[in-house]
């Protein structure tokens, strides 16, 4: 059965037979283009009909690009931001001034490690106070200069060790989320991989979602649900597939805006192809935004979230046939209160 290592040992040898075609005498092309061609057929074949949990998989896929990516080429001239002139700096989520085709605009952005050390920096991309406290300063400053404010997100939750409750962890996403609802800019966030939980929220209660096409958004973690649901982790397939947590099963149900396309395989096989579609659809919601007057587009956000969700009443209660209670004696002598 093809797997995505069959795939990986297919694009080396073609990578092995291009470097021996370069070489005076040697003309290998036909043979490049055959295995290329093949590798094309298996690509699609895997990738035709992917399941919730493959894509979960690709949302973590180690290789896609993250932020601190985006921001070197979606961006022009990143000035970051750092501290909570509280308690200290967060490098999980990271703030700060950046411009998009010429534009000044606010940067939110949850950053991963590639390595051990620097996934201990970056606490897995799991941001703590100081980095929601950083954050709602942002969004403060970009309301005070009319900046418009773009969310990469990309977390699989926000930090939950003993510091963070410490710092009342869940108070400082409350108050990141309130400043995302009432800033009086344009607001568009991105799921770039993973969109977990609180941290991710806290930072994506935007004018516009987007997802990449191979992203995943959810109040909780496969894992972490099929612990609760079953008391057994080896429940998560089953898990992300109740959770509707893919871009087209949240876009049918409404939550999110838009989908970003990816190449075949994932945002890292052709990560330049997805870093010109995702500016290109950052540009087109942007300019959308701001046709629209300040009022009228806070009014739609504030619908937007009041929209949320379904409910059912619950049903009538059933009729009993308990007697009822015996009518007061009137003879009985009265309690005086």
């Amino acid at each position: 059965m093809t797997d995505e290592r069959t795939l990986d040992l297919l694009e080396a040898k073609i990578g092995e037979l291009r470097q021996l075609n370069a070489v005076e005498g040697i003309d290998l092309s036909k043979e490049i283009a055959r295995l290329e061609e093949k590798l094309q057929h298996l690509r699609e074949k895997l990738y035709a009909n992917l399941s919730d949990w493959e894509r979960v998989k690709l949302a973590r896929n180690p290789k896609r690009p993250y932020s601190l990516d985006y921001l070197e080429t979606v961006f022009e001239g990143f000035y970051e931001l750092r501290g909570d002139r509280v308690t200290g700096d967060d490098r999980a989520l990271l703030t700060g001034l950046a411009r998009l085709d010429g534009r000044p605009v606010v940067i939110l952005a949850q950053q991963k490690g590639r390595t051990t050390e620097e996934n201990k920096e970056r606490f897995f991309g799991m941001p703590r106070p100081q980095g929601f406290r950083k954050a709602r300063r942002a969004i403060e400053l970009a309301d005070r200069f009319g900046f418009p404010l773009i969310s990469l997100i990309d977390t699989p939750g926000a930090y939950p060790g003993l510091e963070a409750e410490e710092q009342n962890i869940g108070a400082t996403i409350a108050e990141s989320l309130q400043a995302m609802a009432g800033v009086r800019v344009p607001t568009v966030a991105v799921v770039i991989g993973e969109g977990g939980s609180g941290g991710a929220l806290a930072i994506g209660l935007a004018d516009c979602i987007l997802m990449l096409e191979n992203a995943i958004f959810s109040v909780i973690t496969p894992e972490g649900a099929a612990s609760i649901l079953w008391k057994d982790k080896d429940k998560a397939k089953e898990a992300a597939a109740a959770l509707q947590m893919t871009a087209d099963r949240l876009l049918t149900l409404g939550l999110i805006d838009g989908i970003v396309p990816e190449p075949l395989g994932g945002a890292h096989k052709d990560p330049a192809k997805t870093e010109a579609a995702l500016k290109g659809e950052i540009l087109r919601r942007l300019a959308e935004l701001e046709a629209a007057p300040t009022d009228e587009r806070l009014a739609r956000r504030y619908a937007r979230y009041r929209a949320i969700g379904r409910f059912r009443p619950a049903p009538p209660a059933p009729a009993t046939d308990a007697p009822e209670p015996p009518a007061a004696d009137a003879t009985a002598p009265s309690v005086a209160r």
